[in-house]
């Protein structure tokens, strides 16, 4: 089963879309656009706020885990 890690390499704010486009396998640049277009649908507010808090209970990756980035690179 894949963890939820807060990305290093492909981060704009806190890393949370990043790392749930390396959890899922997905580009992230959708995950970003999808985010955006919840957030005009449902208040910019309750979804701030959801991704603020992600930010902060989400761990950061071990240093002994590689990231899906260099792992699919070395196959």
């Amino acid at each position: 089963m894949k963890k939820l890690y807060l990305s290093k390499t492909d981060r704009k704010l806190l890393g949370v879309c990043g790392g749930l486009a390396e959890m899922t396998g997905m580009d992230s640049t959708l995950i970003r656009l999808i985010i955006v277009f919840l957030c005009i649908i449902t208040g910019i507010l309750p979804l701030l706020a959801t991704y603020i808090v992600a930010g902060i209970i989400t761990p950061e990756r071990p240093a002994g885990l590689p990231d899906e980035a260099s792992a699919k690179a070395g196959q």
